[in-house]
Order: C-alpha cells, then structure tokens, then sequence
C-alpha cells in the first residue's frame, strides 16, 4: 500500500493507482491471496536491487521497470485486501518489511554497483560498496524512526500517532521543517525516485563510457540519506508525537 501519512505517492497518483486498479479487477476471483501478492512485492524489490549487479545500461534499465512493477504490487496487494475485506495485522506488517527490504536492496546494488562489483572497469573500489550500504542504513533507518513512534506510544498504553502530531512543537523547527519538506530531496532515497536517478546516471554513464555519474549518485544518495536520518530523528522528538 502506498498510503503514507504524509499522502500517497505522486508515483501512484500520477500513473500506477489507474494501472493497479484494472489488475486488481482481474484478482478478484483469482486464486491469489493479497499476502502472497506482498510477498511477491517484496520479492521483486529485492532483484530490482540485485538487477543493478548486471553492468551498463541493461542493468539500470531492468532495475527501473522492476521498481515500477514493485510498485504497481504495492498497490493492487492493499486494493485487492480491501475489496475483499481481507486487511489484516499481518498484511501491513509484510508490507512494511517490504518497503526496507526493497529500498535497502537497491541502494545497496547502487554501491556494488559504482564499486565495479565484478571488475568490468578495471577493478574493485570498495568505498562505493560502502556509501551505497550507508544509503540502504538511512533509507531503513528514516522507516524505522517513523514506525517507531507507533511503538514507544502503544507500549505506554496510548492511541497511535495523529498527523497533526507530526508538527514540531518549536517555530523555529517547525519552520525550517516546512522548508526542508518543501525541497522534497528526502524523496530520492525512495524506491522509485532513486531507482530513476539510478537509471538517468546509466544512462550518462553509458555514453560516457564509466561509471563516474553512477558514482556521483551514490554519494548524492548516501549523504541526503545521512542527512535526512538526524533531520528526521529531530524532527519527531521535537513534534509531539511523542507526548
């Protein structure tokens, strides 16, 4: 499900919600459970990240179009749960841990794939390896943070959080909150935002003839990663989702 409390993604507004829909007509007396749909989510995420092991543009390309089918089985798995009135505790949990599983594996087949994995370049250079895990911690960490929440406040015996809580309680937070929200560059740690910036940087490098641009944007990805991971960390213990 693409629901976020923040809105659903421009990606499933713009395109996928008018694709999903039409799939999920056809599942809905399919011998298919919305569960195993997640699991097949989950499953596609996970090579979309591995597709970018492949060297030069056929890897960044496969591993775009099987973001994009990812993200079309997040959609049709929540809208086939609810037509079937089959929404269950289990169904979020599998699509949350699809969401880390699948973000975390693309940025982490980012940084082996800027290390020139398997040496088509002349040789292996650990150090993107690393960025790119860097990009896959924040990107788990940043979901992590948000779920988190839910937790402490359930284990103190109160209601899950409501989106008015989100809001720093300090002007001066709150403020630069609203300026950092309004750049929307925390959104390129996202599975299909950077999957696309993962495909533009294929496709530089690709007529450049290295891997210099994929490089570039790993190291874009892990430092917005870093960043955003203490600006968002801030920004909870200062709102009052907490209280």
């Amino acid at each position: 499900m693409l629901e976020r409390r923040s809105g659903e993604h421009w990606a499933g507004r713009l395109y996928m919600r008018k694709i999903s829909s039409r799939v999920t007509r056809h599942l809905i007396d399919a011998p298919v459970s919305p569960n195993q749909l997640t699991w097949l989510m989950m499953l596609t995420g996970v090579l979309g990240g591995a597709a970018l092991l492949i060297p030069g543009l056929t890897g960044a390309v496969l591993a775009a179009l099987l973001i994009q089918a990812y993200l079309g089985l997040d959609c049709v798995d929540g809208e086939l749960a609810r037509w079937r009135k089959q929404t269950s505790t289990t169904g979020v949990y599998l699509d949350r841990v699809g969401h880390y599983l699948s973000e975390a594996a693309l940025l982490t087949g980012a940084g082996l794939r800027a290390a020139d994995l398997f040496k088509h370049g002349g040789g292996t250079n650990w150090m993107w390896a690393f960025l790119g895990t860097v990009a896959a911690l924040g990107a788990i960490l940043i979901k992590a943070e948000t779920d988190l929440v839910d937790v402490a406040r359930i284990r103190r015996g109160l209601t899950a959080v409501e989106d008015s809580a989100s809001v720093p309680r300090a002007s001066g937070v709150a403020l630069a909150r609203k300026l950092v929200a309004s750049l929307k560059f925390h959104r390129l740690i996202g599975g299909v935002e950077a999957s696309l910036v993962l495909l533009a940087a294929g496709i530089a490098d690709f007529a450049h003839g290295d891997l210099f641009f994929t490089r570039l944007a790993v190291a874009v990805l892990a430092g917005i990663a870093v960043l955003q991971t203490v600006l968002h960390l801030v920004s909870i213990v200062m709102s009052s989702r907490l209280r």
